[in-house]
């Protein structure tokens, strides 16, 4: 408990920051790692650039981005202000990822057939459309809420194999918990989509603001359908076991447009790192 509390008040900390930057400073609050969301601010009325892409920043100076699994190290983030343009190099480190042999997956999901070929392609279609949603909305600020309760049985990363074939990595977090146990909303936001698809059975997608989505994979049950309003901690679905799986759980992802993030690494009990602070002319 005391780690918890030391956890949360670490987050609180990390959100005031992003809340009240000074005039002359971009504040940076993230693990600078393979796989990371970074939720940054700047000074009302910067613009900002990530390496050569223009970002989209708020009112009141914050701004989002991330890197995926593999990739680079070195990266650039440019702040222009007030007339003046600095750039301020970013270094991330690299992850190595586990390995997760996974057997007793039905052999339809390892080998799909060929009639479910135009499926699986409209489903991955639908599914880059929705992530590649824009709001102006940053309801992604403060730390979100685990969704589920249970073990943690499959980390972001990890190079999955399936009955013995290699397969793609895995991009999310996954937590066992039993057939129709509630999933909450880690943040407030808008659903995006709620659809049956091949792999990920029940797929439930919401929308944070700034192309920041959460995913939610092989679900029972939907509590709420596309269009539908949700806060943090409000139930929105059930942990299921459709799709491919091997048993109940739920694959919770977050997703920076198509970057594919790492979810733990926004989770309190993690000890995300204190924000990073640097002054701008």
């Amino acid at each position: 408990m005391k780690v918890w509390a030391k956890a949360l008040l670490l987050c609180a900390l990390n959100w005031a920051a992003l809340a009240s930057s000074s005039a002359k400073e971009l504040v940076l609050d993230g693990q600078l790692t393979q796989g990371s969301l970074i939720r940054a601010t700047v000074p009302a009325g910067a613009k900002v650039w990530f390496n050569d892409q223009p970002l989209a920043v708020s009112e009141q100076g914050h701004f989002v981005f991330g890197i995926g699994r593999d990739a680079a190290l070195k990266h650039q983030l440019t702040v222009e202000h007030q007339g003046k343009r600095q750039q301020i190099p970013l270094t991330f480190s690299g992850r190595q990822y586990d390995i997760q042999r996974i057997s007793g997956v039905e052999q339809k999901y390892v080998e799909p057939p060929k009639e479910v070929t135009a499926r699986i392609a409209r489903d991955n279609r639908r599914v880059r459309e929705v992530r590649q949603t824009f709001s102006a909305k940053t309801l992604f600020l403060d730390a979100p809420l685990k969704p589920a309760a249970g073990r943690i049985s499959g980390v972001y990363g990890s190079q999955r194999i399936f009955n013995g074939q290699p397969r793609n990595p895995h991009f999310g977090l996954d937590i066992a918990a039993p057939v129709g146990a509630p999933v909450l909303a880690p943040w407030d936001g808008k659903v995006l989509l709620a659809e049956d698809l091949y792999f990920s059975g029940l797929t439930l997608i919401v929308d944070h603001g700034m192309g920041v989505t959460s995913t939610f994979m092989h679900l029972h049950r939907f509590n709420v359908a596309v269009g539908d309003t949700v806060t943090a901690g409000m139930q929105i679905a059930e942990v299921g076991a459709t799709g491919r799986v091997t048993g109940p759980h739920l694959d919770w992802r977050i997703n920076w447009f198509q970057e594919r993030l790492d979810p733990q690494l926004l989770l309190p009990e993690f000890a995300p790192a204190a924000p990073k602070r640097i002054p701008l002319n």
